[in-house]
């Protein structure tokens, strides 16, 4: 990898430059939003060449944003054959019909997706293909199993691998203490759907928002639940080689008992959508957001029984002249960074991408993925990266 420090294209100056050949250059990304945006943004400073894609027209971007609905499969399928690969940043009802096309054109497919069923049926269009699918590239799932899995690999022995991550306000009010940074309909998911662990070395199904626990980062308490989505394919991963492996997601204290009186005593649980509408109008994203990452390893290592902690904050960073919250910077950093080492050859060039066979340390060896580690503040343990 060659590497120069002239600057360029009005990246910031603690950012590094990386120039190398890739063996695919053109991307489409789809869904030009909070992070379709910014993702297109880091893709052109990493020297790709962006189309962008969405369902309202687009302008004054710095690169083309071309109208399409992409429920119209002749012209998604048309979209896709003139890229050499694809990430979408749709909402995850949207991706399988991205992935079916991506497999029937034969381009790269890479998404953001928390869905189980999803990431199934991409595993099973990835089956003989000609090109990549690498699904859940964001942070969850996506960098924290990646930094799990890195923190695992140095074990002799695994006993247990515990992965927490929470999006939330710097300053937050009310008996939430929560606002809607990214997709609502997407954490109404997450707190609702079922959750996949490890348990005695055995995959199970369990409730989300139960297993509660106390967590303090740098003197501030939290409050942790299992939540659904977040492990992506760890389990299947991991099942036979750890005793315990699950997710869950950070909070203040008292969220959890709130969103259950929503859900149970308000019987919202089967009105997902009208429990989005009431949520997001109650709490509106705020431009102070935090995201914390929080993994813990525990087993054999040298001989004797450790337990190694990754605890990580980022906020609200300036890229281009523009400051992007936390969540849409680290998320969009961590995708384009597999776009990256796809076409840079560092992963396999075909077939289904699992995230927690990616080393941390080649994620972060890329121009978005240097984003990660020059801003995100480590408050415990060794950087493994």
């Amino acid at each position: 990898m060659h590497r120069s420090n002239a600057d360029k294209g009005g990246t910031r100056p603690n950012q590094r430059e990386f120039t190398v050949e890739r063996s695919f250059n053109t991307v489409a990304v789809l869904g030009i939003g909070k992070v379709g945006e910014l993702v297109a943004d880091l893709l052109m400073r990493s020297g790709f060449s962006v189309v962008g894609y969405d369902s309202r027209p687009r302008a004054d971007l710095g690169f083309a944003v071309k109208q399409l609905d992409v429920t119209d499969s002749h012209r998604l399928r048309e979209a896709l054959g003139t890229a050499d690969a694809v990430l979408t940043c749709l909402p995850y009802q949207h991706n399988i019909a991205v992935a079916e096309a991506a497999r029937q054109v034969g381009v790269h497919y890479f998404d953001l997706t928390e869905d189980i069923p999803t990431t199934n049926r991409v595993r099973d269009l990835a089956q003989d293909s000609t090109a990549i699918f690498a699904p859940q590239c964001g942070l969850a799932p996506g960098l924290i199993g990646i930094i799990g899995a890195s923190m695992a690999a140095v074990f002799e022995e695994i006993r247990s691998i515990e992965l927490k991550v929470g999006a939330l306000p710097q300053n937050p009010t009310g008996l939430l203490g929560y606002a809607f940074n990214w997709s609502s309909l997407g954490v109404v998911n997450e707190y609702l759907n079922d959750c996949e662990v490890v348990r005695g070395g055995r995959r199970q199904m369990v409730p989300a928002m139960t297993a509660k626990e106390r967590v303090v980062i740098g003197g501030v308490e939290f409050e942790a639940a299992l939540t659904s989505g977040g492990l992506g394919t760890m389990c299947q991963t991991y099942e036979g080689r750890v005793q315990r492996l699950d997710y869950k997601t950070l909070r203040y204290p008292g969220h959890f008992k709130q969103m259950q009186f929503l859900f149970d005593e308000l019987h919202l649980r089967d009105r997902r959508e009208l429990a989005d509408e009431i949520l997001v109008n109650a709490k509106p994203p705020v431009n102070d957001d935090v995201v914390h990452l929080h993994a813990a390893v525990e087993g054999v290592r040298e001989g004797t029984l450790q337990r190694l902690n990754d605890v990580r904050a980022f906020r609200p960073i300036e890229i281009g002249g523009r400051t992007w919250r936390a969540i849409s910077w680290i998320t969009s950093a961590s995708a384009v960074s597999m776009v990256e080492l796809a076409a840079t050859g560092r992963l396999p060039n075909t077939g289904f991408i699992r995230q927690e066979d990616i080393a941390l340390s080649d994620l972060v060896d890329t121009q978005a993925g240097s984003l990660i580690t020059t801003h995100g503040t480590i408050s415990c343990g060794k950087d493994l990266s």
